[in-house]
């Protein structure tokens, strides 16, 4: 994707480093791809499903973070340890998503690790049998 088309009100170098560093955690995985969807970067797990989604300040959000369809229990699990750090995304959260605040020095590692598990959440069984295979994704 080109770097310009890193779309939201708060792009800027320190959005664009933050991006690339997501871009990269995201594109690590078998067969992800990268769309536009709803004006901003998303991945997918091969022909599939979404597994990551920037926010890039979208509608006026106070941060830059990353939307992650997780399963059952880990949204209200991860809300609870750390309520600074994720939140309930409008619009998916209903839906069992996590949203992970990324401008306010993450964890990379954790971001990995998560990024990691929505593939692996949403991907079908080859795709999912090929990641798990492989190491994790470096933060």
């Amino acid at each position: 994707m080109d770097p310009d088309r890193n779309a939201g009100a708060g792009a800027g170098t320190q959005a664009n480093v933050i991006i690339e560093r997501l871009r990269a955690i995201c594109m690590s995985l078998p067969d992800a791809n990268e769309r536009v969807s709803h004006g901003e970067p998303a991945w997918f797990a091969g022909k599939g499903r979404m597994f990551a989604s920037l926010d890039n300040h979208h509608h006026g959000a106070p941060h830059l973070s990353v939307w992650l369809p997780a399963p059952l229990g880990a949204q209200e699990a991860l809300i609870e340890t750390d309520p600074a750090r994720f939140f309930r995304p409008p619009y998916v959260g209903p839906s069992g998503w996590i949203g992970m605040v990324l401008d306010t020095n993450p964890d990379w590692k954790q971001v990995g690790e998560l990024v990691r598990d929505a593939y692996l959440h949403v991907a079908g069984k080859r795709l999912r049998e090929r990641a798990l295979a492989t190491r994790p994704p470096a933060g």
